[in-house]
């Protein structure tokens, strides 16, 4: 369901046009991913259309506390949503939250959308049974500080920022709208976003959070939470390293290396992307690949324009133009678990 706001097949080519050879599917979704009928009908449809490679996310439930741990060596994590965001999975019982700490084996990470009182419980929860926690989306200052600290005494925690909780805060808003900046977690203050800067030694990874809920929808009269972010996240970060704020090195280990190992994902042989960092463009969302139709970067124009991606030995993309045919995309976590 959902597939008028994208499907693999448009949602992998918007991947490869923002540099990317790989996506890692987020389960709130209709239906949401939480057991093996929702599962293998996604891994279906990725299947048929993928044209880069891609991992599901199991999302955690109440009703699949006792199954979930089977599942896990084909899954990238266990998605767990302690607050409320887009689509039906938000786990709000302490019981259940703490019998999947206790069930989820250690060999997969658990990424966890949890903000404020949320995200200490669940560091918390990762201290205690030892468990290795992903906070998704962090966009605030107390919770740097709160992974910090986490970090510090030795839990097994890692964490990612949006591009658009770094660039974007509380004034942009009215130039935004009401619908379009409608976001989860909510854009915060210029005090916040200089905090997530001066933090990078604490962020793990750079995350899209793409989500590419259609124009129609974000100027409704309940637009959705959320933003398309996977035609305009390298793009942004790119800049930020020709403003000094980032080294390529930070680049590198936020949106390849450490996503790759904290999700345990395999290598993908032969594959790299060219990119043209002088190149300037301005951001348009109704030229997207994605379904979305927009951006809440409209119209800033930013450095940095992807040539053409290289995946497994082929040329998959060049110049506007996906050359993959639809299916080549690879599951990398089921192709690299024994059958």
């Amino acid at each position: 369901g959902g597939t008028h706001k994208e499907d693999f097949g448009t949602g992998t080519v918007a991947a490869l046009a923002g540099g990317f050879t790989a996506v890692l599917a987020m389960p709130n979704t209709q239906p949401p991913l939480t057991d093996f009928a929702s599962l293998e009908l996604a891994r279906s449809a990725a299947r048929a259309k993928a044209r880069c490679d891609y991992g599901l996310f199991l999302g955690a439930g109440e009703g699949n506390i006792a199954a979930a741990s089977e599942f896990a060596p084909r899954v990238c994590g266990l998605k767990v949503y302690m607050d409320h965001t887009y689509g039906p999975l938000r786990m709000q019982s302490l019981p259940a939250l703490i019998e999947h700490f206790t069930n989820w084996p250690g060999s997969r990470p658990i990424a966890c959308h949890a903000e404020g009182h949320s995200l200490a419980v669940v560091l918390t929860l990762a201290h205690l049974f030892d468990r290795r926690v992903h906070i998704c989306h962090v966009s605030l200052a107390v919770e740097i500080d709160l992974i910090r600290r986490a970090k510090e005494r030795g839990t097994q925690v890692t964490c990612e920022v949006t591009p658009h909780h770094l660039y974007l805060s509380h004034s942009d808003l009215p130039s935004l709208g009401t619908g379009r900046s409608e976001v989860r977690p909510r854009l915060a203050s210029a005090g916040d976003v200089a905090a997530l800067w001066e933090s990078l030694e604490v962020i793990d990874c750079f995350a899209t959070d793409h989500a590419p809920h259609t124009l129609q929808e974000k100027d409704g009269d309940e637009p959705p939470p959320g933003y398309p972010g996977l035609e305009t996240a390298l793009s942004l970060m790119l800049g930020a390293v020709y403003e000094g704020r980032l080294s390529m090195d930070d680049l590198v280990l936020r949106m390849h290396t450490n996503p790759r190992r904290i999700f345990d994902l395999p290598p993908q042989p032969d594959t790299r992307i060219e990119v043209d960092q002088d190149h300037v463009w301005e951001v348009r969302g109704a030229e997207f690949h994605s379904r979305s139709g927009w951006s809440p970067f409209e119209g800033m124009k930013l450095r940095g324009r992807v040539r053409r991606v290289h995946l497994r030995g082929h040329l998959v993309y060049e110049d506007g133009q996906a050359l993959a045919p639809p299916g080549y995309g690879r599951d990398l976590i089921s192709t690299s678990v024994p059958a």
